[in-house]
């Protein structure tokens, strides 16, 4: 560890390190094993809350506002797969912890397994919830569009608890609740506008068209995934193949769910990081 950064308190209850080249925010609450979590495309470190209210009796969870995101910085450039990974680095050594379980959802799945594949010594399990190595192509292309689309301005909080609530349908109310305190910020106009950098979400979907499937089959920590059975992301081929690449994983679909697992089911999201701290497999994790 270098020792290098540092760490400050910022609003709200959330730390920021302080002197690493990309500052990233995060909230730690509960004491054990160490648990890292990454959110998905837009979103903040919020929409990990009731999982890191389940583990923080038997973890130390770590829920992390990703690089362009939240109240982490906003390079103009570094969206790659390994600067997200790195980023995991920077905030465990930032803490003094040695090693974690990484888990994520979606960009957050995607950066875990790469944490996991390039940081080996630091990662002792990994979750990836709802994506893959596999994503088609036309996913990510529709994926770019809904992204982009959401980048505008609203008149309240009301406004945006609307919008939440059309473009997730199944996520439960609270995690609408969470997504629009969390997710947007008011600007000297009145209006309210997303936290997430719009030019870096550009970067980063286009990221996704590097699969990092050599890295995704690199993984030697123990690996489980979850897909949603309707999930508009993670098709059922893309599923099956990254299956045949990883046959001895953990592999899990959330029924009555699409791509947002984590504000949808919570607790089975919690059910699968538990089995992956370090005392629950002493076998695995020696």
């Amino acid at each position: 560890m270098t020792g290098t950064v540092g760490l400050e308190p910022i609003a709200d209850g959330l730390i920021r390190t302080r002197g690493a080249a990309v500052d990233v925010a995060f909230r730690v609450r509960g004491e054990g094993p160490a648990v890292v979590l990454l959110h998905g495309t837009s979103a903040n470190h919020a929409v990990w809350e009731p999982i890191a209210d389940r583990l923080a009796s038997s973890a130390t969870v770590i829920a992390l506002d990703q690089r362009g995101h939240g109240r982490s910085d906003k390079p103009a450039t570094g969206y790659t797969g390994p600067d997200f990974a790195g980023d995991v680095v920077t905030v465990l050594d930032a803490l003094g912890i040695e090693r974690a379980v990484v888990g994520g959802h979606s960009l957050g799945g995607r950066n875990a397994w790469l944490a996991g594949a390039l940081h080996p010594e630091r990662v002792a399990g990994v979750l990836s919830v709802d994506y893959t190595p596999y994503v088609e192509a036309t996913v990510l292309d529709e994926l770019a569009e809904r992204v982009d689309g959401g980048y505008r301005g609203f008149a309240g909080t009301a406004a945006i608890e609307q919008y939440l609530r059309d473009r997730y349908p199944r996520i439960l109310p609270a995690a609408v609740r969470r997504r629009a305190r969390w997710g947007y910020a008011q600007r000297p106009d009145g209006s309210w506008w997303p936290l997430a950098d719009p030019g870096a979400m550009r970067q980063l979907i286009h990221g996704f068209r590097t699969p990092w499937d050599a890295e995704f089959r690199d993984v030697t920590a123990p690996m489980a995934s979850i897909r949603g059975r309707d999930s508009r992301i993670v098709s059922v081929a893309a599923w099956e193949q990254a299956v045949a690449d990883r046959p001895d994983d953990r592999w899990v679909v959330a029924e009555d769910a699409d791509h947002y697992i984590p504000e949808e089911h919570p607790d089975l999201v919690a059910d699968e990081l538990e089995r992956l701290l370090p005392d629950r497999n002493p076998v695995l994790h020696h």
